[in-house]
């Protein structure tokens, strides 16, 4: 094999870690793959160094200075320890480490931990997989001054990562996120790499965290007497290989759900997700089998949750008796509808409680608190922004709960990252609200678009691979600025947010977006509003080659019989948006 076919930058990178202080079996594999003739892998996996990014990291596992392995996460870890030390100077500092169901999981997570504690750092270890918003919920449970979790959420089997949050239980933001990038850049050397370890910093724990955390989302409870009355609510759940397995059996269970069934094929967690092609529950194929066995039992109720257990998917039987899946704009909805009402029937709205969605997530959440007098707060896309409103109005106002459209939520404030062990506790709980009443969970949906409005929503997402989709994606977003469309569909556009430029132009006039709280700050999402209620959002993603656009539609619901019609006549609404946008 000849190096000229592989890029030059890779080279150098791949003759450092053959010649360099490396172990016997990475450079093994390095030189199969030389001796395979795997240009394209060898290139993919030394032509950069893997990118810290603001939430910390995210590849393929492998071989390389682009792979997830022994000595990027161990790089990733000593800058994070470095930050650290120096955030919190003369302090003794701890961190909390939990970990997924993935390939190398449980050794990244060992790894991490004796990076810390070589730093002097205490370590809490969970001592078997956990879900992420467990970590968060540790992290403040623990006084602990930072975390992390070993995940790549619903990404393939061969992807792996973790999240770095800080002391407030949520992911890292703005001084911390950059501040924590530059520190790991300095680590330059496997020598900078403190990978010694020190066993007596180093602490196990488990129960000691689960059972406050189980405790903890029993107080979301609104309507424990509901549960009660409807406690043999006929609920299938899948963990999909993953960690919810670990607590919403237990969960349910807690809060007096005796009629759960477990999709046993899928019960097992498992790095390679053998059941499925992808474990996001946003695929209805990762739910089929948990479909097909509601379907058998004539449940009321399927929940999913990813491998991390930050998000979850639900459904249940429509007005047609067909299992329908709920999307996250609906779900996160039904929750926030759900809530509103059991407060207020409760006595526990004062008038000082508030709601947080990102600003991609549906209006009709906006809608439905303005009817209840709530304030909601629409933040940049990402729970960390949800977070931070959160932590600014700690002690001044309640937080009742939030959402995302990609299937995440929070109710009550005691995680900061999205949370499915408790959203299918408040789902589970809901569903048992509306069967109180003789109505299915679709029935409350078709009464929530009846009090509120029929929001309808729709996700194009465009995949750019390589260098040349990232120019196009760039191109595509610069196109939307130079040459804003002044009309969609038919109606004409009348107001346009550009979150990058921090600006709002509605008749004409241009005025500032605020930044630096609340959730806000520059980032690279255009919003289009129409006359006629039409919200269209452009995003590239940070995460993947992609960019996304969310379009939002509405018409009033004047009875559950016109749902079918209404619903169709939406549906091509969004597909007209699709094509006049030229959305392809």
């Amino acid at each position: 094999m000849t190096t000229a076919t592989i890029d030059p930058a890779a080279q150098i990178e791949i003759d450092r870690w053959l010649t360099g202080p490396y172990d016997d079996d990475t450079k093994a594999a390095i030189r199969q793959l030389q001796a395979e003739g795997n240009t394209t892998e060898l290139t993919d996996s030394f032509y950069r160094s893997l990118e810290f990014g603001t939430g910390g990291l995210r590849g393929v596992i492998g071989v390389g200075s682009n792979r997830m392995n022994r000595y990027t996460v161990g790089a990733a870890t000593q800058g994070l320890a470095n930050y650290i030390n120096t955030a919190f100077p003369g302090q003794d500092v701890s961190v909390a480490i939990a970990h997924d169901s993935r390939r190398m999981s449980p050794e990244f997570a060992r790894l991490a931990a004796d990076v810390f504690a070589a730093n002097g750092i205490t370590v809490y270890l969970f001592s078997s997989l956990r879900p992420t918003p467990e970590l968060s919920f540790a992290i403040r449970q623990l006084g602990c001054q930072s975390g992390i979790v070993v995940t790549a959420s619903h990404n393939p089997p061969e992807y792996n990562g973790y999240k770095v949050y800080w002391n407030d239980g949520a992911q890292v933001v703005a001084p911390h996120d950059k501040n924590i990038i530059a520190e790991v850049e300095k680590v330059q050397s496997v020598e900078d790499i403190k990978f010694g370890g020190d066993p007596a910093k180093i602490k196990l724990i488990d129960e000691e965290v689960d059972a406050p955390y189980v405790e903890r989302i029993k107080t979301n409870a609104v309507n424990p007497d509901v549960i009660a009355r409807q406690s043999d609510l006929n609920i299938v759940f899948t963990p999909i290989h993953g960690t919810g397995i670990t607590l919403v059996p237990r969960v349910l269970d807690a809060l007096g759900f005796k009629n759960v069934s477990v999709v046993e094929a899928q019960a097992t967690p498992d790095g390679n997700f053998p059941t499925v092609k992808s474990p996001n529950p946003e695929e209805r194929a990762a739910m089929q089998l948990a479909l097909d066995q509601a379907l058998s039992q004539n449940a009321d109720l399927v929940m999913a949750t990813d491998p991390d257990a930050d998000r979850v998917g639900a459904g249940a039987r429509n007005h047609h008796g067909e299992f329908e899946l709920l999307n996250g704009n609906q779900m996160a909805s039904l929750i926030i509808f759900y809530l509103l009402r059991a407060w207020r029937d409760a006595g526990k709205l004062t008038g000082n409680e508030f709601v947080a969605k990102t600003i991609v997530t549906t209006d009709l959440i906006d809608r439905m608190c303005e009817r209840a007098g709530v304030p909601c707060y629409n933040t940049l896309t990402g729970f960390k922004y949800i977070a931070q409103v959160i932590r600014e109005l700690e002690g001044q106002q309640q937080f009742i709960g939030g959402g995302e459209e990609s299937y995440g939520y929070l109710i009550g404030d005691f995680v900061r990252d999205k949370d499915a062990i408790a959203s299918c506790a408040i789902i589970a709980e809901l569903t048992a609200y509306a069967k109180d009443q003789g109505l299915s969970l679709f029935d409350l949906l078709m009464e929530m678009y009846q009090e509120n409005g029929f929001y309808y929503e729709g996700l194009v997402s465009l995949t750019k691979k390589g260098k040349s989709g990232s120019e196009e994606i760039q191109q595509m977003m610069a196109d939307f600025r130079a040459n804003p469309p002044k009309q969609i569909a038919g109606s004409e556009v009348v107001r346009i947010d550009d979150y990058k430029a921090l600006t709002r132009t509605e008749n004409g006039q241009t005025s500032p977006i605020e930044a630096g709280k609340m959730g806000i700050e520059s980032s690279n999402v255009l919003q289009f509003f129409t006359a006629d209620g039409t919200k269209i959002s452009a995003r590239p993603s940070g995460t993947e080659p992609k960019i996304k656009f969310y379009v939002s539609v509405n018409e009033p619901l004047n009875s559950k019989e016109e749902f079918d019609t209404v619903y169709a006549s939406l549906k091509a609404k969004v597909q007209r948006v699709i094509e006049d946008m030229n959305l392809k």
